[in-house]
């Protein structure tokens, strides 16, 4: 019996630097993924230490959320209220047929609504967001509700109509460039989204799906907001 054993085979270097760029360029890519997305989320949210663009165009709606931010609770809980809210995206739409634009509503606090009638979500909301109107609306709020349809142009006004909706103004982009523009930006993912807007121009808040709009919560922090 031989008690030699054999000597290993030569190591090839360049096949252990294959080996180890297959075991760890994967973790470098998802670390430096999530890096990016966790910078991205803190600009977003307005979390970082530098001042966003818009700071000082958006002081009055800034001093708003601070005030707001205790008041997103129970049934408009998912709203989001950004610490340091940034001017909103400016994008033209049709007030009964009119052009306008959001840059339009200046001046009030605007709930701003995207919705469409293939979304069932956006129609089991849109009786709220009529009710929320006729209570709080006046000179200093208004909820803007856009319709997206694209095609059957009839059919939103119709369900407007079906659905005994009476307080709301009727406002549509048949174009979809709204609905574009604002998924190009990262601000709106499905539908419904909606933005609560200070009179300043800048986004206050976002709430991404349905919520119920004429509640006892929803009504406290929109008439907090109109007093401004």
């Amino acid at each position: 019996m031989n008690d030699e054993q054999e000597a290993p085979p030569p190591v090839d270097p360049a096949q252990m630097r294959a080996i180890a760029r297959r075991l760890i360029l994967p973790h470098v890519f998802l670390v430096a993924a999530m890096l990016a997305a966790a910078v991205l989320y803190v600009k977003n949210m307005g979390g970082g230490k530098e001042a966003p663009t818009g700071a000082g165009e958006c002081a009055a709606s800034a001093a708003l959320a601070t005030k707001l931010a205790p008041l997103a609770k129970g049934d408009i809980a998912a709203l989001a209220i950004r610490a340091q809210p940034r001017p909103m995206q400016n994008f033209s739409f049709l007030q009964d047929g009119a052009p306008t634009e959001v840059a339009s509503f200046k001046g009030r606090t605007i709930l701003l609504n995207l919705w469409a009638t293939w979304c069932v979500p956006c129609r089991e909301e849109m009786p709220a967001l009529d009710r929320l109107q006729g209570e709080a609306g006046n000179d200093r709020f208004s909820v803007v509700a856009v319709n997206i349809d694209t095609a059957r142009l009839e059919r939103p006004k119709a369900f407007l109509q079906e659905t005994g909706v009476k307080n709301l103004t009727f406002y549509a982009d048949s174009s979809g460039k709204a609905f574009q523009g604002l998924q190009q930006s990262g601000k709106l993912v499905g539908l419904p989204t909606t933005f609560l807007i200070g009179p300043d121009g800048c986004e206050i808040g976002a709430l991404a799906g349905p919520a119920k709009w004429d509640g006892a919560d929803a009504l406290a922090l929109i008439k907090a907001a109109a007093q401004q």
